[in-house]
């Protein structure tokens, strides 16, 4: 270690105490202030650990938990960014912030936004990149859905050593050629839908084949662009699979049950997408050596966490803090929705800050339409762009009758009170969720961090 690089660990270290301990909070600034002194000093802090890259659009943070929870089974302390600060300097806070406790293998498991993968991988050389999918999301920073692949491309080939353990159903994800080990896992619910032959909905994006722009067929299709997809034209098609999720046994918003292989796996949350994010975590569970014993062990404790189907209890009402970026994973939200069984109330909050995107047009390809809105006894819309969430609302044929509007988060709380039904969902944007859960906290509902 330089020592620029040791000025620059303990300075940061330094300041993560102070932050932590006196104004208790900072989950990047340490990272940031350590940079300024050493750009490169995640180099040293990184030396010695296998890494994981857990990146892609959406599961990101519930993957990277999962993978976490299960590696700890067998090998102890992991090193991790909890909070989902996933950008450069949230990644060299977390290695500040680790206390290095005994573990029997040094790993790394990152969730990484998709435009720092290079930077991340320039630094630390990373084992493993898992990748979740690729759908469209705040495009006026990522662009189209290929210039985001095309950023996690230019990482991945500064590691050519690692391993990909990539979403098969992806077809973005086979589609460039790579000197890397590949490990691809998917859905694969019945063998004798390879006779079928149909396209996905002519709103789905990322459905051209990415050899020939023909548009994509699929045998099965799970959600969105993901599925047995083949290419008509070329005979592009989806890889072999490794792992796979081979029956939807129960789904309700707050448990699944699912079989991979011959065995039935349980965890406690709802919503198709993050049965994709336990096969993501299982196959990585594999490469590093853990049984399907360890694994469905670890789903069953799975712990819920910050912001992603937080599940919070306040004055009698069961409540689900659900984030939600972009029209596909809100539209498996919606879906999720209705898999509940009792009426409840549902809360809709959008912001549109440079963290959530600042295009609101999104929430227009979401379908809304689809909810059974006979057991929605409430809604309530809130965050700064109220009246673009209560718009579409309206459009969507709920009654107005039954719609409140809240225009900041003390009022939000008071009407949650006032609500009719045990059961609340709450679906935020990222910076409206940060900022309910603070006044949350300042009231002593929840506590205070993430």
């Amino acid at each position: 270690m330089s020592l620029k690089s040791g000025i620059a660990k303990f300075a940061g270290k330094s300041s993560y105490w102070f932050l932590h301990n006196v104004l208790k909070g900072g989950t990047s600034f340490p990272g940031e202030f350590a940079m300024k002194i050493d750009p490169e000093v995640l180099s040293s802090l990184g030396q010695g650990y296998e890494t994981v890259i857990v990146t892609g659009t959406n599961g990101k943070t519930m993957t990277t938990a999962l993978i976490v929870e299960i590696l700890r089974k067998k090998y102890g302390d992991i090193l991790t960014n909890p909070s989902g600060s996933n950008m450069l300097q949230g990644i060299v806070t977390a290695f500040l912030a680790h206390k290095n406790k005994k573990a029997k293998r040094k790993i790394a498991v990152l969730e990484v936004d998709e435009a720092n993968v290079k930077m991340v991988s320039k630094l630390l050389h990373p084992s493993v990149f898992a990748l979740t999918n690729i759908f469209r999301d705040q495009m006026d920073r990522y662009g189209e859905i290929y210039t985001t692949y095309d950023k996690i491309v230019n990482g991945i080939k500064l590691a050519p050593d690692a391993t990909i353990i990539a979403n098969g159903d992806a077809s973005i994800f086979s589609s460039v050629k790579l000197p890397n080990k590949k490990i691809f896992y998917g859905f694969k619910l019945a063998d004798d839908k390879k006779e079928n032959d149909f396209k996905a909905p002519v709103n789905t994006d990322g459905v051209l084949c990415p050899r020939c722009d023909h548009i994509l067929h699929y045998h099965e299709r799970i959600y969105a662009n993901l599925g047995d997809f083949f290419c008509p034209n070329c005979g592009y098609h989806r890889p072999d699979l490794t792992y796979t999720v081979n029956k939807i046994i129960k789904q309700t918003p707050n448990s699944l049950k699912f079989q991979m292989g011959n065995r039935d796996y349980s965890i406690n949350i709802g919503g198709t997408y993050n049965i994709y994010n336990a096969l993501t975590a299982y196959s990585v569970a594999r490469y590093f050596g853990l049984t399907d014993d360890e694994v469905a062990q670890a789903f069953e404790e799975n712990k819920r966490i910050f912001g992603r189907q937080e599940l919070i209890k306040y004055n009698g009402k069961q409540i689900d803090l659900i984030l939600v970026k972009n029209p596909v994973g809100l539209d498996e939200v919606l879906h999720m929705l209705n898999t509940e069984k009792d009426n409840y109330s549902l809360v809709a909050l959008l912001n549109a800050n440079h963290a959530d995107g600042i295009d609101t047009s999104w929430i227009w390809d979401a379908d809304f339409e689809g909810l059974d809105k006979k057991k929605i006894k409430r809604l309530l819309v809130g965050g700064q762009r109220w009246h673009d969430m209560g718009f579409r609302s309206e459009v969507a044929g709920f009654d107005a009758g039954k719609m409140v509007t809240t225009t900041d988060d003390d009022s939000l709380i008071e009407e949650l009170d006032k609500l009719p039904t045990k059961k609340v969902y709450i679906l935020s944007t990222y910076t409206a969720l940060l900022s309910l859960r603070k006044a949350m906290a300042e009231k002593k509902i929840i506590k205070a961090g993430m």
